[in-house]
């Protein structure tokens, strides 16, 4: 019989404790596993201890899957949940397989019939969208924008036009180090009276969320600076 495959939700920030951003339930089974599969394995082995785990770490599997790993190399991944060992997917934050490179696993569990069990914990696209007062029952999530500045104003465009169109929320990330240049195309493209919102360092002692018109973005545009955020953008129907 097969292992299940359980994917672990990990802290969004570790200056969070795994207590405060796991439930228990998640916490017992997290502890109860002994073979991980997960985006960096420093990353892992970080959570995994604040986690209380009771095996030594050294002593744990932990092998990686990252968007570098070849497509050929997911069915090795999957041999001890095949031979009825259970194991966890590990993102380096957050939830497993969303905007992760562990959906490809994920999938090919289902492709083996493996038992596939998400654990309750946080994920920030969510944790996001529900703080920003912005279209909760229609959004989109699209990931990265360009990160030339001429072909990013023009996906801004699209998505706003998009957000129009559906009345639907716009949701997206960047590379930390290119926030503020994002926001800058953000403030610069979009109509005065789309509703823009920008979440940051979600669940840490920092964390800053922050929604409003753009007109009044234009008047006070912060720097973000290398933090973890997420975007968010919706556009008044034309």
């Amino acid at each position: 019989m097969a292992g299940t495959l359980f994917l672990v939700p990990a802290w969004l920030s570790e200056d969070a404790s795994a207590d405060d951003s796991v439930p228990a339930a998640a916490l017992a089974r997290i502890r109860s596993l002994e073979v991980f599969i997960a985006e960096n394995a420093k990353s892992a082995r970080a959570f995994l201890a604040a986690c209380r785990h009771p095996r030594p770490l050294r002593e744990l599997t932990i092998v990686e899957l990252s968007e570098h790993t070849p497509a050929q190399e997911i069915a090795r991944l999957l041999r001890p949940l095949l031979d009825g060992v259970d194991a966890g997917l590990m993102s380096e934050a957050g939830m497993p397989a969303i905007a992760d490179p562990g959906a490809a696993l994920v999938a090919a569990a289902h492709a083996a019939a493996i038992r596939v069990v998400p654990l309750v914990g946080p994920s920030s696209i969510v944790l996001a969208l529900a703080a920003s007062g912005l279209e909760g029952q229609r959004f989109r999530f699209v990931g990265y924008l360009p990160a030339e500045s001429a072909a990013r104003r023009t996906a801004i465009a699209d998505l706003e036009k998009q957000s129009a169109r559906a009345r639907e929320t716009q949701v997206f990330i960047e590379t930390p180090y290119r926030n503020d240049a994002l926001l800058a195309d953000l403030v610069r493209v979009c109509a005065p009276s789309t509703r823009l919102a920008v979440a940051a360092e979600l669940t840490s002692p920092r964390e800053w969320i922050r929604m409003q018109p753009v007109d009044a973005w234009r008047r006070d545009t912060p720097a973000i600076g290398k933090r973890p955020a997420i975007f968010l953008l919706l556009a008044e129907v034309r």
